[in-house]
């Protein structure tokens, strides 16, 4: 029987997950949310935030569902990353899943929600096994992150309202996983003008403390429409 003679009623019924790779920033460390999971088989082991998707929900709608579940947060940054098919993924059944990724605020979270959910943050450095494919999925957002930063200054979205350049940088070192040259980088970044210098000092590391900005909102977005290269 060809597949394009085949009508609905004989098809096989296959399952649709949503996986999501949340993303959060401590001031020092590029941190991922992961849970234990709470279904067999592998029930009990570590596991990206994720659920099945419900017949009344599109995927955007059910990985913003999950999300909002899991954090308490909702109108965060949420793009969809990859679709996840391969046929012996999921020991349990056959699962297509639609992985997203997501960045946000560390300190804005719901943090009994979290804990509610047996959530944790890790370090990007330190993430424990995981099950089924989404230690792929994570280097894959991973990747995603960095080139999307490249060109739309998406990092503002892991950062406090408040933050000192130094701040910003060890935020892009993070995710590019690498040492920055301090100068080129406030050089390169102020350039953009989306920056805004307060009155305001953080002195947690010095007397003198540094400068707090803030992101020019209007700026940012109009940057966010055309893109542009960030190249470090």
């Amino acid at each position: 029987m060809k597949l394009l003679d085949s009508s609905y009623d004989v098809q096989q019924k296959i399952l649709v997950a949503v996986d999501c790779i949340i993303f959060g920033f401590d001031s020092n460390n590029l941190k991922l949310l992961l849970f234990k999971r709470k279904v067999a088989p592998l029930k009990g082991q570590w596991s990206l935030v994720g659920a099945f998707v419900k017949n009344d929900l599109s995927i955007n709608d059910a990985a913003k569902q999950i999300l909002f579940e899991s954090t308490g947060l909702k109108d965060i940054f949420l793009e969809e990353l990859k679709t996840y098919g391969d046929l012996n993924r999921d020991p349990g059944e056959r699962v297509i899943s639609i992985g997203h990724y997501s960045l946000i605020g560390i300190n804005d979270f719901d943090i009994e929600q979290v804990k509610e959910f047996d959530a944790e943050w890790f370090n990007i450095n330190e993430i424990p096994e995981l099950i089924l494919d989404h230690r792929n999925m994570v280097e894959d957002a991973i990747i995603e992150l960095r080139n999307k930063v490249r060109h739309q200054p998406i990092g503002f979205k892991l950062l406090p309202k408040y933050f000192t350049l130094p701040d910003l940088q060890t935020l892009y070192e993070c995710i590019y996983q690498r040492p920055l040259d301090s100068r080129n980088f406030r050089k390169k970044f102020l350039s953009l003008n989306i920056l805004i210098k307060t009155d305001k000092k953080d002195r947690t590391s010095s007397k003198k403390g540094a400068f707090l900005y803030r992101f020019d909102k209007e700026k940012f977005d109009d940057l966010i429409a055309k893109g542009y290269n960030f190249e470090i």
